[in-house]
């Protein structure tokens, strides 16, 4: 950050100041331990700090929750995908298992893609991931949705319009979260 940006960091800093004890006690009523609470507390005011132009926030701890409630729902996804993949991996023989280290490059993809698709429609991202996870075709993934041919390849612009924004984003510095996985 420039020395421009040093308002927004002290303006940042005071809401921490008043704020994040307050935010680490909601918290913790929602979540397993004092860490992930304060973790997610932490996460809230580096978004805050990372948001343009943040001005005098007319009711502060109402934005704080909010910000921190979509972290806890990308907490929350984010330990459902690990136990869905963690489930399947148990029922494969241990022979054809993939190493941890695999197992971990393989969750954070799924991680990355799950942030990748968040916020589009439930049908976009079916679409997406039985063509690139599932290898579908275009007219299986349309007869397994019941959708037509045309909708699928709607979807999948729509779903690659949104990869590209993002990798667009993160190249530019403003979506550090996102790896280029596609």
């Amino acid at each position: 950050m420039s020395g421009a940006d040093t308002p927004h960091r002290d303006y940042v800093g005071g809401l921490f100041r008043s704020h994040y004890p307050w935010l680490c006690t909601r918290l913790r009523r929602h979540l397993d331990s004092s860490a992930s609470a304060e973790d997610i507390a932490a996460d809230t005011f580096v978004q805050l700090l990372m948001a343009p132009d943040v001005g005098p926030i007319r009711q502060p701890r109402a934005l704080l929750t909010t910000i921190a409630q979509r972290l806890i729902y990308q907490l929350w996804r984010r330990r459902d995908l690990e136990r869905a993949h963690l489930d399947a991996l148990q029922q494969l023989p241990d022979a054809e298992g993939p190493s941890p280290e695999d197992q971990a490059r393989m969750l954070e993809a799924l991680e990355n893609i799950d942030s990748l698709l968040d916020g589009l429609p439930d049908k976009v991202k079916a679409t997406f991931l039985l063509s690139r996870v599932n290898g579908l075709t275009y007219p299986e993934i349309a007869a397994e949705l019941g959708i037509s041919q045309r909708s699928v390849s709607d979807y999948m612009v729509r779903a690659g319009h949104t990869a590209t924004c993002h990798r667009r984003r993160r190249r530019e510095g403003r979506c550090p979260r996102l790896s280029d996985s596609f």
